[in-house]
């Protein structure tokens, strides 16, 4: 999958762009409503900014050269508090008059956080109405600058971190943050990107201090030109809705700014596995590929603190996901949700109870306890797209029965969002459920390639990797651990009932056996020599098989073994039957082993390969065998990239 544009640095693009001094470019924004906002008001300010709309989202094109207003204008910024907060800074650090103001939402949303730090640095900000609300008005500076200001914000806000930012920058004084844990620093990133000298730490992950001075700086703002990476936020909901279904899902060229990926960390608390593969970082913003992996069962989770500020966005979907976790899940410290759009966590328990999900709503949070069987009702979004695509999920799922309001006011944020989420959808044409996977076989004799193709092969299309072998394994280990001959008929008395489970991990799937994971230790020689024996046990071969094809129904996979077509998966969507001469498998053993070896080393190994597999041919139990649909694709000769690349192919024409 892709997703829109990120929608904070869009808007910062939209904001920042038409300043600079030179002409900018940028491509791929998201065309959600608010950032229109953004956009709209640069252009009533007197901005020289076109705008158009691909298929990639919107392009922003700037001939640069700063704002020229004729008069105070009256600033509409819809229901967008990143356009009021963010400009609050730009018009009281150029000193322009003007009033913002905003939708009847935009308006019950507290002000007094920006204004105040603004007013303190001189600028001259009265509100129009209600105190601490919007409309506000700007009046220009009657003489002077404004004052150098040091800023210890008691709460984590990147929205008024950037207020007094680019106030700073425009008046072209001193002026410094301190925040108690880490907000987004989009800002941050694009002004050091034109230019401007900023100090700030981008690694960090924790509290820090931004700054400005202005000293032996001309104040020219250089040009931007970047692409926008996709939204981390407008991600997050599908790869709920994919954790749901029991699905694997890759999207790509997403934001990875460490401000926004703490919900990266919660899913994994909660039992996903995660891939994260960087991609180049054009315009200083880090992207990356994310792809992700639905256990068997969500657990619960609990988050409160720093992380609060990094998550904040998804918290709506988190809930969701906790009504369907193992467990309590506990939510702390995220008292900011009750000035969003909406009360989100009145919103969501009120919704919840009524749902019939056990709810308990706190000053700053909630605690969610899981439950299973389907869900019915109501959902009153009160215009609130993050409400509205959070239900949207839980309902995509298929056990859920929800009729959402208002399902147009994702618009604010992700426009085709209602389109994006129908391939989750169970039961969609486009989509497969939890109990219709897709799975590739690939089988051959050992030392073929197998498990390093198949792994390359998932890798590549975001499928999981499932090797069976582990499973064989740690059996063996389990067995050996607890002192149990590999011949014993105690093993196949114990192993019906044993705790054997495939837990997502970075590349494929790693094994719990008995609640502990070997990890290295089922490679260990002494499971190495026993693991055949053990593996032809009749009981022992129905559990591997069941947790295999259990892996298959609720995965995308990419199987390898010796009779993975034949009998674990005789209805596998492709087939893949790797061979190479013994000589050259005997050669890339050796060479697995990191030491040197000599020609006899190799006929020595060449023999014994042999002879395993005229042993896996002869088997009474699923011998070797290539399926009679199976490719057969013979690996003697093929560089590995080139035998990835063709099974790629026969799967690109299988899955068409």
């Amino acid at each position: 999958m892709r997703v829109p544009g990120d929608k904070s640095i869009s808007h910062r693009a939209a904001l920042l762009a038409p300043l600079a001094s030179s002409a900018s470019v940028v491509r791929g924004l998201s065309d959600g409503v608010d950032v229109r906002a953004s956009v709209q008001a640069m252009q009533r300010l007197g901005a020289a900014v076109e705008c158009e709309e691909d298929e990639s989202g919107l392009t922003i094109r700037c001939a640069g050269g700063g704002l020229n207003v004729a008069s105070a204008p009256r600033l509409d910024c819809g229901n967008s508090g990143t356009t009021a907060r963010l400009l609050a800074g730009i018009l009281a650090g150029s000193g322009i008059p003007a009033v913002l103001d905003g939708d009847p939402s935009l308006r019950s949303r507290p002000m007094r956080r920006v204004i105040y730090p603004l007013q303190a640095m001189g600028a001259r900000i009265e509100y129009d109405g209600e105190p601490d609300r919007l409309p506000v008005r700007l009046r220009g500076r009657a003489t002077g600058t404004l004052r150098s200001l040091r800023h210890r914000g008691r709460v984590a806000s990147a929205q008024v971190k950037s207020a007094v930012l680019l106030a700073g920058v425009l008046a072209r004084v001193r002026v410094e943050v301190s925040e108690p844990a880490l907000s987004r620093d989009h800002t941050e990133r694009m002004l050091a990107e034109m230019g401007v000298p900023l100090t700030f730490d981008p690694g960090r992950t924790g509290a820090g201090d931004v700054s400005f001075d202005p000293a032996d700086w001309e104040g020219a703002l250089d040009g931007l030109r970047m692409t926008v990476p996709g939204d981390p936020s407008s991600a997050a909901f599908l790869i709920g809705a994919s954790l749901l279904g029991g699905r694997t899902v890759r999207v790509e060229a997403v934001a990875a700014n460490p401000g926004r990926t703490g919900f990266l960390s919660v899913l994994e608390e909660m039992g996903a596995g995660v891939d994260r593969d960087p991609a180049p970082a054009p315009g200083g913003e880090p992207r990356e590929t994310w792809t992700v992996h639905p256990p068997d069962g969500l657990r619960a989770f609990s988050i409160g603190g720093d992380l609060i500020p990094r998550v904040i966005d998804e918290i709506p979907l988190l809930a969701i996901l906790a009504v369907r976790a193992r467990g309590r899940s506990e939510i702390r410290d995220a008292a900011e949700l009750r000035v969003k759009e909406s009360d989100r966590l009145a919103v969501l328990a009120r919704t919840l109870e009524k749902l019939g999900v056990v709810v308990e709503e706190t000053p700053d949070g909630l605690a969610i306890q899981g439950r299973a069987g389907r869900l019915s009702g109501d959902v009153e979004t009160r215009g609130d797209h993050r409400i509205a695509m959070a239900f949207g999920v839980l309902d995509a799922a298929g056990d859920a029965d929800l009729r959402i309001d208002d399902r147009a006011c994702a618009d604010v944020s992700y426009p085709d969002f209602w389109e994006a989420l129908e391939p989750f959808r169970r039961g969609s044409r486009r989509g497969r459920s939890s109990s219709a996977g897709r799975v590739i076989a690939v089988d051959g004799p050992a030392a073929s390639g197998k498990s390093s193709t198949a792994r390359s092969v998932a890798r590549r299309l975001g499928f999981v990797h499932v090797n069976s072998g582990l499973l064989y394994r740690a059996i063996t280990w389990w067995a050996l651990d607890r002192g149990i001959a590999a011949d014993e008929p105690s093993i196949e008395a114990a192993v019906p009932g044993l705790d054997l489970a495939l837990v997502p991990g970075r590349d494929g799937f790693d094994v719990s056996v008995a609640g502990a994971r070997p990890g290295t230790a089922l490679e260990s020689s002494e499971v190495t020599a026993r693991v055949s024996a053990v593996s032809t046990l009749p009981a022992v071969r129905e559990v591997v098989l069941e947790r295999l094809r259990r892996a298959g129904r609720h995965h995308e996979v990419v199987c390898d073994g010796r009779d993975i077509g034949t009998a674990v998966f005789p209805d596998a969507d492709l087939k893949i039957f790797l061979v190479a001469e013994a000589g050259e498998r005997a050669r890339r053993r050796l060479r697995q082993r990191a030491v040197s070896f000599t020609e006899g080393d190799v006929e020595r190994e060449t023999r014994r390969l042999e002879a395993r597999d005229r042993l896996d041919r002869s088997r009474p139990l699923s011998p070797l065998r290539r399926a009679p649909d199976a490719i057969e694709i013979d690996t003697t000769a093929m560089p590995p990239d080139d035998v990835v690349d063709a099974i790629l192919d026969l799967a690109a024409a299988a899955f068409r």
